[in-house]
Order: C-alpha cells, then sequence, then structure tokens
C-alpha cells in the first residue's frame, strides 16, 4: 500500500485550494487523503474549500467518499466546497452519483475561487 501521496494545498485569501497530484484517487490512497483533509480542515479553520481535481484521470468511490467525508466538515462549519477542473472521466463520475447537486463543478479553479468569494 502507498504510505503518502501528493498534494499541494494554496490559500488565495480566504479560499484554500486543494491539488491532488495523483493520476489515480482511488482506496490506495482515498484513505490517506481522508486523514491529511480531516486534521487540515479541524485545525485550519477552513471554511471555503476547492478540490482541484485536474490530474486526476480515474476516481471511484473511495475518492468520492474521501470528498464528502471534506463536505460534511466543512458544512458543520457553515463553509462551501467547490470541484474545479475534473477530468472528463472523473467529473462524468460525480455526475452519474449525482453528486454535483451538492458539489458545484467548475471548469477551472478561477471560476471556483470567484463563486466562492461571492457569496
Amino acid at each position: 500500500m502507498n504510505e503518502n501521496f501528493n498534494f499541494e494545498l494554496k490559500r488565495i485569501d480566504d479560499v484554500s485550494i486543494f491539488k491532488l497530484n495523483e493520476k489515480r484517487f482511488d482506496a490506495q490512497i482515498a484513505g490517506l487523503v481522508k486523514g491529511e483533509l480531516t486534521i487540515l480542515l479541524h485545525t485550519d479553520e477552513i471554511n471555503k474549500l476547492i478540490f482541484d481535481l485536474s490530474e486526476v484521470e480515474y476516481c471511484d468511490s473511495s475518492g468520492l467518499s474521501a470528498i464528502l467525508l471534506a463536505y460534511r466538515i466543512i458544512q458543520s462549519n457553515e463553509g462551501n466546497i467547490r470541484i474545479a477542473a475534473p477530468t472528463k472521466n472523473v467529473k462524468s463520475l460525480i455526475e452519474i452519483s449525482q453528486l454535483d447537486r451538492i458539489l458545484p463543478i467548475f471548469e477551472n479553479v478561477e471560476k471556483a475561487i470567484e463563486d466562492l468569494k461571492s457569496e
């Protein structure tokens, strides 16, 4: 099992951007992502989060559950989350699972930032 994963966390004003620099967002790393996000969201007072999925070519239900965990934590802090730049396959999975109803999808990070700042 993979013991780490590659990601970047950036802040632009009060918006945090979590970019997953992995081709696969599946059971191999989903648990690690959940752990990292749980720590970040509980300790860094993040209440506006963008998931940048531009590097992810494959995602399964484990990856989606990590995103949903972040959504639940942020919702409990009255915050918001957005999905940015998903690849075609990942976007299809999000839409098929109807998560786009609660997780708005934007074609790039800049548009997701604009949307979060308008709230």
